[in-house]
C-alpha cells in the first residue's frame, strides 16, 4: 500500500530513492510529477499530491518530469510479492496483456468481470486498466523515440496504440512534448539502418535496440547471473563476453536478449522479430532477474535473524533468480529432479535439439527456443535418458501445461497452481518449491529438503531447517539465495569472479 502522507512528505524532503516507484509526488504549481528522489527543488507541502503509480499521476492530469524520469523507475515491488487479483492484473498488464487481449481478456485471465476489475485497479493503484496500459505505452514510445530511428508510426504500432492521433496525444499528454521533440532527444545518434523486412506497407521489421534496466539498490548480481550462467542450456542460452544471453518465445515471434550487470543498472542489448514485443520483453527480463524487488525491506527482515545476519552484512541485495516463461521453467525443473546440474544440462539439451523450434541467432551461438509444453506431451520412450518415471513425470507436466490444467504465466493464481501442480505424478516438494519460488515468484516458498538448503543449514548449525525458516517470512524465497551463498559453487558466483570465503 502507499505510505501515509507524513511519510510520503518526509521522503520526499530526504529524497529517499528507497521510496522510488512506492509512490509519485505530484505538484498542483508545475503540473509535473516525480519521483521521490527527483533533484529538483523540494515542493512545498500545500502544492504536494501523492499518487500510488505513474499512471494514476497522469490520469490526474501530471506530466513526466524530464529530470527524473519517474515513468523509468522500477515497478512497486507489492505486484511481485502479493498474490492477491490486483496483483495478478498488475503482472499481466506489465507483460503487455491489454495491449493483445483487450481489457476483456485481462478480465477473462484473473476471473473477473470488467467492471469488477476496473473498480479493484481504481482502489489499489489509482488508475483503470486502461489507463495502466496507456501509461506503459507512453514509456515504450519514448523508450523506441530515443533509442531507434524506427518511423514516427511504427513506433505508435509497435507500442500498442492503436492510431496515430492516440499516440500523438499520450506523448505529448504525458511528456509535453511531441514525438518529434522526443525524438529530436537523440543527439545526433545514428538512425537505425535497417529496412522492413519485405517491404510491404505496415509490415513490422525486426528491431535491435540497447536499454538501461533500473533497479533498487543494493542489487548483489553474483547468485542471480551465476545461477543462470551455470544452468545455460546450450541452444536456448549462454554466457558470453560478461552477459548472459538467451533465445525468447514472445507474442510475435522469437526474439533475444542479452543482459550484462552493470554498477547502476542492468546493460540490456534485444533483438526482436516485432517491435510489438518490446514492452513484454522488458517486464519478463526483470521478472527474471527480480529488479522490482525491494531488497531493503528483504534484508532487514532477514537481518533480524542472527543466522542469517551476517550472510546479510556479507553480501546484501540478493535477488531470486526466476524464469522469463514459468512453463520452461517448470519443465525444466523435473529434469532437474534428483541429478546434478550438469546432467540436467545435457537433458534439456537433447530435448531443445530435437523439439525446439530452430531460431537464427543475429549474433550467433543460440540455435533453438526451448520446446513448447505441447510439443513435449507425446514422447517416445528413447527422448530421455532417465528412468521411465522422470519421463511420465515430463510428459504429464507438459499436458497439464499445454491444456491449461496448470497456469504459471505472470497472472497465475498461485496457490491454484500449487495445487494443480500437486495433483501430478511426480511433482514431490522439491520441485513444487522450486517452480513457485522461480516460475510463480512466490517470495516465501522454500525448498527445504533442497541439498544446497540442508548443506549450508548444517554448515550454519541450523538443525531444522523448516521450522528455523519459519522467522524468514514472507522472504523465505530469499533466504534461500543466502543460504545457497554459504556452499562457496560456481552457482553462486559470476563466471569470472574468484571465489570468496563466506560468512
Amino acid at each position: 500500500m502507499m505510505p501515509d502522507r507524513d511519510t510520503c512528505l518526509a521522503a520526499v524532503a530526504g529524497r529517499d530513492a528507497r521510496f522510488d516507484g512506492s509512490f509519485f509526488t505530484g505538484v498542483t504549481s508545475t503540473g509535473i510529477y516525480c519521483r521521490p528522489s527527483c533533484p529538483a527543488r523540494t515542493p512545498h507541502p500545500r502544492h504536494s499530491t501523492f499518487h500510488p503509480s505513474a499512471a494514476a499521476a497522469q490520469a490526474a492530469g501530471f506530466r513526466a518530469c524530464k529530470r527524473c524520469r519517474p515513468d523509468a523507475v522500477p515497478g512497486s515491488a507489492e505486484w511481485d510479492v502479493r498474490a492477491d487479483t490486483t496483483a495478478r492484473a498488475m503482472r499481466l498488464i506489465g507483460d503487455g496483456v491489454v495491449d493483445r487481449e483487450g481489457v476483456e481478456g485481462l478480465a477473462a485471465r484473473v476471473g473477473y468481470s470488467v467492471r469488477h476489475l476496473q473498480r479493484l485497479t481504481l482502489v489499489e493503484v489509482g488508475a483503470s486498466p486502461i489507463a495502466l496500459a496507456r501509461a506503459q505505452r507512453a514509456h515504450t514510445a519514448r523508450v523506441l523515440l530515443i533509442t531507434t530511428g524506427l518511423p514516427l508510426a511504427e513506433v505508435a504500432f509497435a507500442a500498442g496504440f492503436g492510431s496515430i492521433r492516440s499516440f500523438n496525444d499520450t506523448v505529448r499528454a504525458v511528456y509535453a512534448a511531441t514525438p518529434s521533440a522526443l525524438r529530436a532527444e537523440r543527439r545526433g545518434r545514428d538512425r537505425d539502418p535497417r529496412g522492413r523486412s519485405d517491404g510491404s506497407p505496415g509490415d513490422p521489421r525486426p528491431l535491435e535496440l540497447s536499454l538501461r534496466l533500473a533497479f533498487r539498490r543494493p542489487f548483489h548480481p553474483s547468485n542471480v547471473f551465476g545461477h543462470l550462467a551455470a544452468t545455460a542450456v546450450p541452444g536456448v542460452e549462454e554466457w558470453r563476453e560478461g552477459a548472459y544471453r538467451r533465445t525468447l518465445r514472445l507474442p510475435h515471434g522469437p526474439g533475444f536478449v542479452a543482459l550484462a550487470p552493470r554498477a547502476d543498472h542492468v546493460a540490456a542489448t534485444v533483438h526482436l522479430s516485432d517491435p510489438r514485443d518490446l514492452t513484454p520483453v522488458i517486464g519478463r527480463c526483470r521478472r527474471l532477474l527480480d529488479l522490482d524487488a525491494d531488497p531493503v525491506a528483504v534484508d532487514a527482515a532477514l537481518s533480524a535473524d542472527p543466522v542469517l545476519a551476517p550472510l546479510v552484512a556479507l553480501a546484501p541485495g540478493r535477488r531470486v533468480p526466476r524464469t522469463v516463461d514459468g512453463d520452461e521453467f517448470a519443465l525444466r525443473a523435473v529434469l532437474g529432479q534428483q541429478v546434478s546440474t550438469a546432467a540436467a544440462r545435457t537433458h534439456a539439451a537433447r530435448l531443445v535439439a530435437r523439439y525446439g523450434e530452430p531460431v537464427s541467432d543475429p549474433a550467433g551461438g543460440l540455435t533453438h527456443l526451448f520446446p513448447a509444453a505441447e510439443a513435449l506431451t507425446d514422447l517416445p520412450p528413447d527422448a530421455l535418458a532417465a528412468p521411465g518415471s522422470r519421463l511420465a513425470t515430463l510428459t504429464g507436466l507438459a499436458a497439464a501445461l499445454s491444456a491449461g490444467t496448470a497456469d504459471l504465466s505472470p497472472g497465475a493464481d498461485r496457490d491454484a497452481a500449487r495445487a494443480a501442480l500437486g495433483t501430478l505424478r511426480g511433482i514431490g516438494p522439491w520441485t513444487l518449491e522450486m517452480i513457485a519460488m522461480r516460475a510463480l515468484g512466490d517470495p516465501d516458498a522454500f525448498p527445504a529438503g533442497d541439498l544446497g538448503v540442508r548443506r549450508a543449514c548444517a554448515r550454519l548449525g541450523v538443525d531444522r531447517a523448516e521450522r528455523a525458516s519459519r522467522g524468514w517470512r514472507p522472504w523465505r524465497a530469499y533466504a534461500t539465495q543466502y543460504l545457497w551463498a554459504v556452499d562457496d559453487h560456481p552457482i553462486n558466483r559470476l563466471p569470472e569472479e574468484e571465489p570468496c570465503g563466506t560468512a
